[in-house]
């Protein structure tokens, strides 16, 4: 009965196949979608789904549940081969495929497994271009079914709560609002492929110093309003098929096996059907494991390789003696692999019928570079310096180690192998071609501790001097973090930036380079701010470009000439000074073995626009080689939810594009409440002189506050600002409604 219902799905799917064609879009990133376009539907319904995992698991025997609940391997958990059920194979890679194969730590060898490098987490937040987050996970989903892999260890959405998070770089933003809609289609991309990812860490896990044994500890209004939001989109919108486990404890409960937040929340409250994988070695206790709401335990004593025994895990075989007496019910064990089966199911793992996938091609390359030219944010630009004219420049002088340093194999579990990795340095030479004299000067020498020396810093400045133009590229080091590469790690998971400073001596070489030729564009890489005060002032042209993938070099080329307008908009404050970040400020980071948030709600811009304090660099700010103007801004009320509308027009004289922002201020509150909160935005292409009318929806949960005195979201009726602008400094137009 079993063959011939799979019979049957597989003609209705050759069928399907047989009809579906490429469509076009009007929408120029669309087309970035070529050769990995979305799996055919199947005739399969979640019922019938339901249905065949919940026979399958009555099936097996209680030794062949335990084996699917528990790693086998290093990316394994296990499978039943009796019933066609197979290992279920995971990777890292929420910025690129992992080097490693699907059962150990070591890299793959004698295959073509070099693939695409994509830019980091938050700089595709920073393009906030929903369209192209779902570009990003078709190609991550796309290569991970080429490389056979099930589940992609990604995305990750930890709330950025403080610059020196070492792991920033591979989240999204301090906003919650703006992480929910970016993460929405980069699972939906993933898993469109066929492939189901994995978005993570659940939760709060915004430090990598103590990730092990801290515990969080916070109000239920900051957990609701700021550390949750992402994650139920995640699961309510984008229907992500797992969901992983953090290390770190919440309230006195290690988060993996939190029955409040796996059980109450996620399972209950937000409907999750599909299974929590633990982060590798995040469970400390059988039964709790088992009791509340962890459905996978994954990791390896590394110390044990080769031959670790995964049985001994604390979900391993001792579950089984725990069902065979008694003390733990059976169907706790099958809720468990129902899950497991389901999504192994819904993603063809069983019955072999996922798109096979395709790997480092041309149109995933593309994706690459899109992603890096709209995420890349123009921060400063005095006197029109950028961008520079190819045709009039006769000299460039580049400095800065990271100009010439591949990026690719650092950060820890997001490490690449790149199929090739075009650097700041090889990007600016490729785009001014032969015609131009490039010098390059590192600078300076990645080494903890290590200043720039007198004669590196006197090499850098006569360069300098000798140019028509210098770009400097620094920043932070995407360290890699394992090894004998521990002590360069600043960008990177498992260890935190011991302040904001830049490392290696920068800021000495930096206004030398300034001192010697004020036409010095500073860019700068990394997974977020730095203290510029040393300088700021005297640069006249500064760029963020995090770590930009396989296809940065030629991207940042192209906005420091001109063939790129830039349009990246950053998606966290830039803080002037550390002691000035809300986290430090307010709060406590890293704190000791518990951590509090009492910065509360006042992450980010709530807290510099609330307290009046200036950032360095504004939550959404990013600037253009055009200009934009808003205009006609109307607010319609109906019931609990607006309608915003407003024209922007590119009133200057090149192609652009502009993120207009919607925040709302409440005029009167209960409880208090942020200044602003971004609610709505909208990434709008615009030619020369063109205009655009934005509508924009505002629905009920836009208004809403969580209070923690009545354990609920509420809507207070009164008046409600609507701030619409290119920041959240930089407000164009005011409105109201009373709701």
């Amino acid at each position: 009965m079993i063959r011939n219902a799979q019979r049957l799905r597989i003609i209705l799917l050759a069928a399907c196949c047989s009809l579906l064609a490429a469509t076009g879009s009007a929408q120029k990133n669309t087309t970035l979608m070529a050769g990995t376009r979305a799996v055919a539907t199947t005739p399969d319904t979640e019922a019938s789904l339901l249905a065949r995992a919940e026979s399958l698991v009555r099936q097996m025997t209680i030794e062949e549940k335990v084996n699917m609940i528990h790693a086998t391997s290093s990316f394994t958990s296990g499978g039943v081969p009796r019933l066609g059920i197979r290992e279920w194979v995971m990777s890292d890679g929420p910025h690129g495929v992992r080097v490693e194969h699907g059962r150990d730590w070591e890299a793959d060898k004698n295959v073509y497994d070099s693939g695409t490098y994509l830019p980091v987490g938050v700089c595709l937040a920073a393009t906030w271009n929903p369209q192209l987050g779902y570009a990003f996970g078709g190609v991550l989903g796309s290569e991970a079914a080429f490389r056979g892999k099930d589940v992609i260890l990604g995305p990750g959405i930890n709330i950025i709560r403080s610059p020196l998070n070492g792991r920033n770089f591979e989240y999204a933003s301090e906003d919650p609002h703006l992480v929910s809609k970016m993460v929405v289609g980069y699972i939906k991309g993933v898993q469109d492929q066929g492939v189901a990812a994995c978005v993570k860490h659940y939760a709060l896990n915004n430090q990598e110093t103590k990730r092990n044994t801290v515990d969080v500890q916070l109000s239920e209004r900051a957990l609701r309003e700021i550390y949750l939001p992402g994650f139920k989109a995640a699961v309510q919108e984008a229907g992500v098929h797992t969901l992983m486990g953090s290390y770190n404890k919440v309230r006195g409960q290690w988060a993996t096996q939190s029955h409040y937040l796996m059980n109450d929340i996620l399972k209950k409250e937000w409907g999750f059907k599909g299974a929590v994988i633990s982060d590798w070695g995040a469970v400390h206790s059988t039964m709790q494991a088992l009791w509340n709401g962890c459905d996978v335990e994954m990791g390896t004593d590394l110390s044990m390789l080769p031959k670790p025994n995964y049985g001994k895990f604390f979900m391993g075989d001792t579950v089984v003696t725990l069902v065979r007496t008694g003390v733990v019910p059976e169907y706790l064990i099958d809720d468990k692999v129902k899950r497991i089966v389901y999504i192994m199911l819904k993603t063809g793992v069983i019955d072999g019928k996922r798109k096979a996938g395709s790997y480092n091609t041309k149109q995933h390359q593309e994706v690459a570079r899109k992603v890096a030219e709209e995420g890349i944010v123009l921060l400063k630009n005095e006197g029109g310096l950028l961008p520079l004219n190819a045709g009039a420049i006769k000299r460039i002088a580049v400095i800065g180690i990271n100009a010439d340093r591949p990026q690719s194999m650092g950060g820890g579990s997001s490490q690449v192998k790149a199929n090739y990795e075009i650097t700041p340095l090889q990007g600016i030479r490729k785009l001014v071609g032969p015609g131009v004299q490039v010098t390059y000067v590192p600078g300076y020498t990645i080494a903890r501790g290590a200043n720039a020396d007198a004669a590196a810093i006197r090499e850098a400045a006569a360069a300098a001097a000798g140019a028509d133009a210098v770009i400097y590229v620094g920043g932070w080091t995407h360290g890699y973090n394992y090894s004998v590469w521990a002590d360069n790690a600043y960008d990177a998971e498992d260890t935190d930036k011991p302040d904001m400073k830049l490392p290696f001596g920068q800021d000495t070489l930096i206004n030398a380079v300034l001192k010697a030729n004020p036409r010095t564009v500073v860019v700068l890489m990394g997974g977020g701010a730095a203290d510029l005060t040393q300088w700021v002032g005297d640069a006249r042209a500064i760029v963020q470009a995090w770590y930009p993938g396989m296809e940065g070099g030629n991207a940042l080329a192209g906005i420091l000439f001109g063939n790129v307008n830039p349009s990246g908009k950053l998606p966290m404050s830039f803080p002037r000074t550390l002691a000035e970040a809300p986290a430090h400020k307010l709060g406590q980071y890293p704190g000791g073995d518990q951590v509090y948030y009492n910065d509360d709600i006042y992450v980010g811009y709530r807290y510099f626009d609330t307290w009046k304090v200036d950032p360095q660099f504004a939550f959404g700010h990013g600037l253009s080689y055009t200009t934009f103007r808003y205009s006609g801004l109307k607010v319609e009320g109906k019931g609990k939810k607006a309608t915003v509308t407003f024209t922007i027009t590119n009133s200057g004289s090149r192609a652009g594009a502009e993120t207009a922002q919607v925040y709302v201020h409440q005029q009167k509150s209960a409880l208090p409440r942020p200044e602003k909160e971004l609610k709505a935005f909208q990434k709008v292409f615009l030619k020369p002189g063109e205009s655009k009318v934005v509508t924009l929806n505002l629905g009920e949960d836009a208004f809403q506050y969580y209070n923690d005195a009545q354990s609920k979201w509420v809507l207070e009726p009164g008046g409600f600002d609507i701030l619409v602008g290119g920041s959240s400094r930089a407000i164009a137009l005011k409105g109201t409604v009373n709701l």
